[in-house]
């Protein structure tokens, strides 16, 4: 079949990898796939090492970043970005939620030193989920040629981003949960839509990827790629995209429990003990829709009396200072990060050239034996 995202980027394998990890970015793309780095949790400075990084090791193969737009946002916390602690901005009342629900599961403090480490880096890397924050992010990826994909995960790209990319060659891609959604992105000028169904780990909407692919492809009147997201681990899954005629896949769970995965081994442990249930639609993350590991920590937001979310970036700063303390001392039941369904599927670390082997290998087999098919 055609493959209009192959013929102008030059990958081998219809397999678009995303992660906030490098090393995962680097090794996909390495192996004949797509790496594109979740770059809205970096500081322009870390963003910087992150791409010279990954330019070192790639070749001349080009790879991607994913950036956060989103519509809804907290206005003054873009506003205050680098002249105020965006910590200054979360109300009381959510600090002092979270500062009770820790201290009755026992969960210590961080040393003072870790704190003032790791407060900062939160604030900086989140202060990238705005427009201006993504603007930020897009000039540093300005300086790195390699980067020949911008995916904007929530909302659609502003005019101004749109025509900067494109002045710059650069491929334009949109996730999209609805297919009203995908007209809009397509309104907006990108190059390719990433249909994401329910199933997928991360920012996600209540549509089955089953169901949204073929939707999302008329949508657009096939007038622009389309990407499958949601439920990929394995290469009949993959499969099964390209026969609804999507021109490859978007993964991201999958790449969590391999050695070159930015996780901690104990972090890696709550993956491969969660079953696909266990990965369940909460908005304490990041104050929009994500799926992630269900714990006591996740459900203490769904509690009666838990305070509102917050928009974006500030649910994401307080949350994410919680969970530096959860990781440290090493609370399973308290463990809450980005998972697609297919976690249940995760049982042992492995590498990522091996997922990358398996899942082309099983698309292979399987495109063998559907051919065989008297229908």
């Amino acid at each position: 079949m055609a493959n209009r995202l192959k013929d102008r980027l030059g990958f081998e394998s219809p397999i678009f990898a995303f992660s906030h990890c490098r090393d995962v970015v680097a090794e996909v793309t390495k192996a004949g796939g797509f790496g594109v780095l979740g770059a809205s949790t970096f500081s322009p400075e870390q963003l910087e090492v992150e791409l010279a990084w990954i330019d070192e090791r790639v070749g001349e193969r080009p790879y991607g970043v994913d950036v956060i737009i989103p519509v809804k946002y907290d206005r003054e916390a873009e506003a205050a970005f680098g002249q105020r602690d965006l910590h200054d901005l979360i109300p009381d009342a959510h600090k002092d939620f979270m500062e009770r629900f820790l201290a009755d599961e026992g969960v210590p403090e961080l040393p003072p030193d870790e704190r003032r480490r790791v407060h900062a880096e939160i604030a900086a890397g989140r202060g990238g989920m705005t427009p201006d924050g993504a603007r930020r992010l897009l000039e540093v990826v300005a300086r790195h040629p390699k980067v020949r994909v911008v995916v904007s995960a929530l909302g659609a790209p502003p005019a101004d981003v749109v025509a900067e990319l494109r002045a710059r060659d650069i491929v334009i891609g949109a996730m999209c949960g609805k297919p009203k959604h995908a007209v809009r992105q397509r309104a907006a000028g990108v190059d390719f839509v990433v249909a994401q169904g329910t199933e997928a780990g991360g920012h996600t909407g209540d549509i089955s990827t089953l169901v949204l692919v073929p939707q999302v492809i008329d949508a657009v009147e096939n007038a622009i790629p389309v990407l499958a997201a949601g439920g990929f681990a394995r290469g009949s899954q993959i499969a099964a995209a390209l026969a609804l005629g999507a021109e490859g896949v978007w993964c991201g769970t999958v790449w969590l429990g391999t050695r070159e995965s930015e996780l901690t081994p104990f972090e890696k442990q709550a993956y491969f003990a969660a079953e696909a249930e266990d990965a369940v639609r909460r908005r304490c993350r990041t104050g929009k829709t994500v799926r992630m590991l269900k714990s006591r920590l996740s459900e203490a937001w769904e509690a009666p009396g838990a305070p509102p979310y917050l928009d974006p970036p500030l649910q994401g700063v307080l949350f994410n200072e919680v969970t530096a303390r959860v990781i440290r001392a090493e609370r399973a039941d308290l463990y809450s990060f980005p998972a697609g369904q297919v976690v249940g599927a995760m049982h042992e670390e492995t590498s990522v050239r091996q997922v990358m082997y398996d899942m082309q290998s099983e698309l292979a087999d399987t495109l063998e034996r559907l051919g065989a098919l008297k229908l």
